[in-house]
């Protein structure tokens, strides 16, 4: 038959971050004061003037940025011979198993023979809608414990085939691919993936929400391959304990979701059982249908997975420290536990989890007032993590970030620090226990975390006589619940959430310093319509934080709000008050298709406050976010796809303010020799900044543009390179220049090695130094504020290299060596209020001199006759860093992992503000090393 998807522009990846290739993913943030660039597979997150704006142009937009094998845009339309069920939706069949199934790869038992066959596969891409270049065929059995499923694929050059080592889970491979999707639930939304290549590696993803997925969802189940003179195989038993359903006792048995494709990668075909195109508005809600599952008993769900494990640190010291010692040793035992309750449900609970295996986070220079934001990376927090999501609106152009619930806030590192001669402090909060409880029982989406992290205490000492213990990190229960309901057959959901942070804080000092509580509670929504074309999203949430008077007078002074500002009305800092009460409101449209683009506003107000447990770096705006695109996805005789795209963003505080104007426009093109190009410029014309003088008066920002270019070759090549160009500047002469290089080899099927160096060049003329009170200053409200021209460099390089022995047996090794060197010059004052004039000392005001001896300047100013002076220590820096580590993971069984992990981490730091490749690189290595040694053995118990 003929007929026509409907387009979208989120559902066009919703199977690349793992199901393909991503041979020059570039993950790397490029931090920088007051403006960083972080691009990702999914979306680009632009950090201007401390306000970053998300643009989530579509997920396959960046399929021209980062060369995502089979992750391309095509037509909106496809012609095929595919036989629809009645409702739509083709229909596979499932028969009961007549004998034992050996997983072996050949497909050659009798009860394959009796099954039925499913093989009217279309190309989703490049020629969406056609007929594959070659055939597959599917068959699929069952027993009483689980699913087996067949597949055939043929291949008229089996030499040909793509098939590359890695570990499980691995993405950035040049493979072909066969993906098994099944939705249990069978509700139009969630799916759970079973993906493998012809050399047998393994990886699985919950399918979420319809357009989204969970990488790190986990499963226990198997799979054989085999290649021969065909083509090659497949071969699945997956257990019904690994899926979730809800037992019936209808004759009819069980109907679920599903869909099988298959990725061809040299010629970057992807071909599909279930009529789907990277245009189509929705991936699960275009699943066809398994029906044929009868007599199916509900399957018990229990795993435990105890480990044990022991780390060795070796940390360079001095011997006048009575806490040093050259090795510290640790040994830890602990577990996870997760077991299946009835209607789909899983319980999830771990006891002492020991995260060591989990990779360092990068070095960044953070000059600004904000806290950075560093991804979960620990496997008891991701899985499930969707469930817990909640106020993400969908739209391709959405200003402002808040994550509602921040799981790296559960066992973070200590808040208060201790100032003594020497200290022993933990680095981490451990976590003593936590468990959740996810999953759907029908229409309902359910999820609840609660952890409970112990009280940390700190060893001082000065002297024999001063010398002691205080506590720095209370004991503190966290706790996420979350609720959704799916209405409309999946096309409109309403859900709502609760967060609460309670610490016991006996001490005084850490109740200054820490809010008792913490809690907030929203709702949410989305409903889609004409095939989820069109979405409408929207959430509102309130909080509130209670605290000692001190406690929450740091809550209104903090970099997010500064209620201190002299010339702010509208709020107003009570030093008095033991709570604070804020809210959120945000709504959004989107339309997907050739014609794509979205409307959203957005309204945080002054007192919102979520960092107890959440992550938001500002508040106090209202803002209006438009993007309005084209694009054409149908391959031509020189381009493959292209698009260009427009948006605006523009803010105002709740005194009526303007603090951000933005206007891009960009396009996208990819040429069929799969080489793409993208490139955008953005324009800031002048608006306000409430937060250049931390917390003084407001200050004029001046117009800025940016031009960016990113260039991708061929990711079919076997060294894959991405060249990427980023130049920031405004009015007053500050810029900021970023050239960033990734290269991704596979230099054999069993080694995959990817390295990323990138240069950034700035010139700031805004950098914050100080403040000082001084009545003289009445232009700016009886303090001066100091600034500095700053010219800083820095460089880094991701190298990574994975050595696959067999899919269970890996060795991930990772370095980044990190250099960053400022410095300081011109110091100055902002002249008056709601400007970018500044007074330059020794030039329009007073005189400055530097004081090598006391490694600082000098500043004298004389007003009314009355000569006043103030110091600024040397802020010039030098950083080196190198972290790094190696990782060789073996799964000697099923969901079993013995881990050997070597971490290392090099630093140092002076105030030479130069910047010298060869001085500072050897310096690096000059530096002595901290080491850290792990081994960990986990076994999985599961029925």
């Amino acid at each position: 038959m003929t007929g026509k998807v409907s387009t979208g522009c989120q559902s066009a990846n919703a199977l690349c971050s793992l199901m393909q290739p991503t041979a020059a993913v570039d993950q790397r943030a490029v931090h920088r004061h007051q403006y960083s660039v972080n691009k990702v597979a999914t979306h680009e997150i632009v950090y201007v003037d401390h306000t970053y704006t998300r643009i989530t142009l579509m997920r396959n937009r960046y399929a021209s940025l980062i060369p995502v094998i089979g992750c391309l845009i095509i037509a909106p339309s496809y012609t095929g011979a595919q036989q629809l069920a009645p409702a739509g939706r083709p229909t596979m069949h499932a028969v009961r198993a007549s004998g034992p199934i050996k997983l072996d790869g050949l497909l050659d038992e009798a009860a394959w023979r009796s099954a039925p066959v499913a093989s009217d596969f279309m190309q989703s891409y490049p020629e969406a809608g056609g007929k594959p270049t070659d055939s597959t065929q599917v068959r699929v059995l069952y027993d009483n414990d689980a699913l087996y499923v067949g597949v055939r694929m043929f291949d008229a050059n089996p030499k040909l085939i793509a098939a590359q080592l890695a570990r499980r889970d691995a993405a950035g491979i040049y493979s072909d691919w066969v993906h098994v999707i099944i939705g249990s639930y069978h509700d139009r939304r969630t799916a759970f993936r079973f993906s493998v290549n012809p050399v047998g590696v393994k990886t699985d993803v919950l399918e979420y929400n319809d357009n989204s997925e969970d990488a790190n969802w986990d499963a226990v189940w198997d799979v054989a391959t085999r290649v021969d003179s065909l083509g090659w195989t497949a071969e699945y038993r997956i257990p019904f304990s690994q899926l979730r359903f809800t037992a019936t006792t209808a004759l009819s048995g069980q109907i679920w979701d599903m869909q099988v494709m298959r990725d061809v990668a040299r010629r970057n075909e992807r071909d599909s059982w279930a009529p789907w195109t990277q245009q189509s508005a929705g991936f699960v809600s275009a699943f066809g249908e398994i029906d044929g599952l009868t007599g199916i008993p509900t399957p018990s769900r229990l795993e435990v997975v105890p480990y044990v494990s022991a780390r060795d640190t070796r940390a360079p010291g001095l011997s006048s420290n009575p806490y040093y010692r050259s090795n510290a040793t640790r040994p830890a035992v602990g577990g996870d536990l997760k077991y299946g309750l009835p209607n789909g449900l899983t319980l999830t609970a771990t006891v002492n989890p020991d995260f060591g295996q989990v990779e360092v986070d990068p070095a960044v220079v953070n000059l600004t007032q904000f806290e950075t934001f560093f991804p979960e990376k620990r496997p008891f927090f991701l899985e499930g993590a969707d469930i817990l999501n909640f106020g993400a609106v969908r739209a391709q152009n959405d200003y402002g970030s808040q994550h509602y619930f921040y799981s790296r806030r559960i066992g973070r590192q200590p808040q208060r620090s201790v100032d003594a001669m020497y200290v022993d402090a933990p680095d981490q909060t451990p976590i003593v226990g936590a468990a959740k409880l996810t999953g759907k029982a029908g229409p309902w989406a359910v999820g609840a975390l609660d952890a409970v992290t112990s009280e940390q205490t700190a060893r001082f000492f000065n002297s024999a006589t001063n010398q002691g213990s205080v506590p720095i990190e209370p004991l503190t229960n966290y706790f996420v619940g979350r609720v959704r309901r799916d209405l409309n057959g999946g096309n409109t959901f309403v859900g709502g959430m609760i967060t609460a942070t309670n610490r016991s804080l006996s001490d005084s000092t850490l109740a200054s310093q820490l809010r008792r509580g913490a809690y907030l509670g929203g709702i949410d929504f989305e409903h889609s319509w004409s095939r989820r074309q069109w979405i409408m999203t929207g959430s509102a949430a309130g909080s509130r934080v209670e605290g000692t008077s001190q406690a929450i007078d740091l809550t209104q002074r903090a970099g997010s709000r500064y209620f201190q500002r002299p010339d702010a009305q509208y709020v107003h800092l009570d030093s008095a008050r033991t709570s604070l009460e804020g809210y959120q409101a945000e709504l959004a449209v989107q339309r997907t298709g050739s014609v794509f683009g979205s409307v959203a506003t957005k309204v945080v107000s002054p007192g919102f406050e979520i960092n107890d447990i959440g992550f938001q770096s500002t508040v106090d705006y209202r803002v209006v976010s438009t993007l309005l695109g084209y694009q054409n996805q149908t391959p031509g005789k020189l381009l493959r796809t292209f698009d260009f795209y427009g948006l605006t963003n523009n803010a105002w505080n709740f005194g009526n303010t303007s603090v951000a104007n933005t206007m891009l426009a960009g396009g996208d093109v990819q040429f069929n020799n799969l080489w793409s190009v993208t490139s955008n410029i953005r324009l800031n014309p002048p608006s306000y900044d409430e937060r250049l003088t931390r917390g003084g008066p407001l200050a004029r920002a001046p117009l800025s543009w940016e031009p960016n270019l990113y260039i991708s070759t061929d990711s079919r090549w076997p060294i894959v390179t991405t060249l990427s160009f980023d130049d920031r500047r405004d009015r007053s002469g500050a810029n900021a220049f970023t050239t960033a290089l990734t290269m991704d080899a596979r230099p054999a099927s069993y080694v995959h090695a990817s390295v990323g160096p990138a240069l950034t060049q700035q010139y700031s003329t805004d950098q914050y130094v100080r403040s000082i009170g001084d009545p003289a200053a009445s232009a700016t409200f009886g303090s001066r504020y100091v600034f500095a021209n700053l010219h800083q460099s820095t460089l880094s390089l991701d190298a990574r290299v994975d050595w696959t022995f067999t899919p269970t047996l890996t060795l991930q090794v990772y370095a980044q060596p990190f250099l960053s060197a400022g410095r300081y010059s011109t110091f100055k004052e902002l002249k008056r209020s709601r400007s970018y004039d500044f007074s330059v000392y020794g030039r329009d005001v007073g005189t400055i001199v530097y004081d090598s001896s006391q490694g600082a300047y000098n500043v004298g100013l004389q007003s009314g006759g009355a000569v006043s002076s103030f110091a600024i220590a040397n802020p010039d820096f030098n950083i080196r860093s190198l972290h790094g580590d190696a990782v060789l993971r073996w799964e000697y069984k099923p969901a079993s992992t013995l881990f050997f992990v070597w971490q290392q981490q090099r630093s140092g730091f002076d105030q030479t503000g130069e910047f010298a490749f060869q001085r500072d690189a050897g310096a690096i290595f000059r530096a002595q090393p901290t080491n850290v040694f792990l081994v960990k053995l986990s076994y999985w118990i599961g029925r």
